[in-house]
Parts: structure tokens; sequence; C-alpha cells
């Protein structure tokens, strides 16, 4: 009831009648089933101290926010102001948090999400399997958040959730003309199996953790390619990489991140070069492919010199020798031998 405009006193159930021949009385009727007082003399009427009982009062500083379930089901989110919540009809169950903690951590997270004043008064962040979270308030690191969802006050100033990827990725180092040490100018494709280990780290360290292992990769290739001659290159390939991986792993573990495997996808020689060596590849292998031929040719002698010694000095195998080649000639052909005392080439008679 309000007399002039000012609050004078709360009505229970029931008749009343007023004098009022000036009509300065005014009643509002309010419905405790809503569960929430709203006025814009809320001030006075919590003030006036005939609430106690019939209503639960909260009032929220800046650094305060409050749960409220009705009958045991999550209502609202409330911040900072005065609030007043009917009790006598519902069961009222209120929660004030200080949010100098920016996180809410709950089991029933869910339901307060979907409740009302959930999406103005919470900032929510869901962390994927394999990622993890850094919570950043004014720039200050506060802690690193596990996969799920997390949820932080909002209106609190500054604050940052950074999610960040912790699995194996592979980053591609495209082609760059690096010059040997015997002068030619080639280009390389390298890649690189990596992740991060220490997410603080890989954030405060450098700007992109990507961009900054790319970068280690080309200075460390152009290190190892210009002191070496492009011969050496191409013979040693694996211990080129040995030594990349090396190089690279030391660098990218300051910046928070572990390389797993580093590789040299291609190598890009120019077109003349490419040509020469060529040529330089087909000599090579037509001298091998002679030194082959003359090796065979010189045993296939020597095996000719050792069975005509041996034939030489054993008249007997020498004979069945003969058998074997008239055998292979009697297979394609009508032969009539004829044998006699001094061997078999003399006593052939007729060979059709």
């Amino acid at each position: 009831m309000f007399r002039e405009g000012v609050f004078e006193r709360i009505l229970g159930p029931g008749k009343w009648r007023f004098v009022d021949p000036l009509r300065k009385v005014r009643v509002r009727v309010v419905s405790v089933k809503d569960g929430w007082l709203e006025s814009r003399a809320l001030d006075e009427i919590v003030r006036s101290g005939q609430l106690d009982g019939e209503a639960d009062i909260l009032d929220l500083t800046d650094r305060q926010r409050a749960l409220v379930w009705f009958d045991e089901r999550f209502e609202r989110v409330l911040g900072p102001g005065l609030y007043v919540v009917w009790n006598g009809f519902r069961r009222v169950r209120t929660e004030v948090i200080d949010v100098e903690d920016v996180r809410l951590v709950r089991d029933d997270l869910s339901a307060i999400l979907a409740g009302d004043g959930a999406a103005e008064w919470l900032n929510v962040t869901r962390i994927d399997v394999g990622s993890v979270g850094l919570l950043f308030r004014e720039g200050k690191h506060l802690g690193t958040l596990p996969a799920g969802t997390q949820a932080v006050w909002a209106g609190v100033g500054k604050v940052l959730v950074r999610v960040i990827d912790t699995r194996e990725s592979a980053l591609d180092v495209a082609g760059q003309e690096i010059m040997t040490a015997d002068k030619v100018t080639l280009r390389l494709n390298a890649i690189a199996t990596w992740r991060i280990t220490d997410p603080l780290t890989s954030v405060t360290k450098v700007a992109d953790a990507a961009d900054a292992l790319y970068r280690e990769t080309q200075l460390a290739l152009r290190a190892l390619i210009g002191t070496r001659e492009l011969d050496q290159l191409l013979a040693s390939k694996d211990a080129i990489e040995d030594d990349l991986l090396g190089r690279v792993r030391v660098r990218a573990a300051a910046f928070g991140v572990e390389v797993v495997s580093m590789g040299i996808k291609d190598v890009i020689l120019p077109g003349d070069m490419k040509s020469l060596l060529n040529q330089v590849t087909e000599a090579k292998k037509a001298a091998e492919a002679a030194l082959v031929t003359r090796r065979e040719e010189t045993a296939a002698m020597r095996s000719q010199a050792n069975t005509a010694r041996l034939l030489d000095g054993n008249p007997t195998l020498m004979r069945l020798r003969e058998l074997e080649v008239l055998e292979k000639v009697a297979d394609r052909a009508t032969l009539n031998v004829v044998l006699g005392e001094k061997g078999l080439i003399e006593g052939v008679t007729k060979l059709l």
C-alpha cells in the first residue's frame, strides 16, 4: 500500500477497507506465485522490515552473484542488485557466490546454463578432447582448464579463455631456395610432426607456435644445406634429417613445442643441373654394366680353360662329353654314328 506515492505497509490476504476521500492511497496487488517482487520502491519496501519471514532478500554487490532454485528446479542467475523472492508459496533456495574466483565449477552446471540470466552473467567455453584452456584475467594466468564445458563469470574484468590444441599436427615447410657449399641452388620441401607440450609457454613466448616452428625449420635448413655439397646432400639425406631434427627440437622446446619427427620431402634441382646429373648417372650405370659384362666374360673364359685342361688329361671324360653333344644334336636331326677307336669325331660317317 502506498500513500501519496510513498510505501506505507504490506497487506496480507483478506478484505481491506480504506477511508480515502482525497484518493491518496494506492494499493498494488502482487501474486506470490510469481516468486519475484518487482517494484520501483523495492528499496523502501525492504528497509521497512515488513518482508521478514515473507521473502528472501538478496542484496548483491559487484563481487557477488546469486543462484536461485524454485522447488528444487533451477530458476535464475542474478547479477549485482537488490532482489526479493517470495518464500511462502514455493520452496525457495538461494546461494550467493563471490566471483573473485572467476570460474563457476558445479556438478549441475548444465542446468544452471539453461536457466534465465545465464547468458547475461556467464561466459561459456567448450573445450574439446585433446585440447586445454588457458584462463587469464587482466592478462594474468589463473589456471589451465581441462576438456569439457567451462563457465566464467561476466562483468569481473577482462577475462579470457584461450583454447590450445595439444594433439599432434603436421607442418609443411614450403620450398625455399638454398645454395649448397658448391654453389648449386636448389629448393627443399620439409615436413614436421609436432605438438604443444607446454600450453602456457607456447602462448607467452611466441605469438603463434606453428609460425615459430616454421621459421626455425627454415633457418635450420639453410644452416645445414649451406655447409654441404650437392653430392653429400644427395648421398646422406637421412643424416641431414637427423641433424635437422636435433637442431629444431632444441629451439622448439624453448617455446613449449615438442618436435616428434622431421623429414625432407622433396629436393628440387634447376633444369640444367637435373640434365647434368642424369647424364652422370647414365654414364655411371653404363660403366657399371660394361664392368659386369667384362667380369662375366672373364669368368666364362676361365671356366672354359679349366674345362679344356680337364678334358685334355682325361680321354674317357672327353668321349663322354662328345656323347652328350651328339645326344643334343640327335634330338633335332637324323644322325648315324659309327664309333671307332680314334674317337667319336672321326667316326661320324653321316649327318643328315
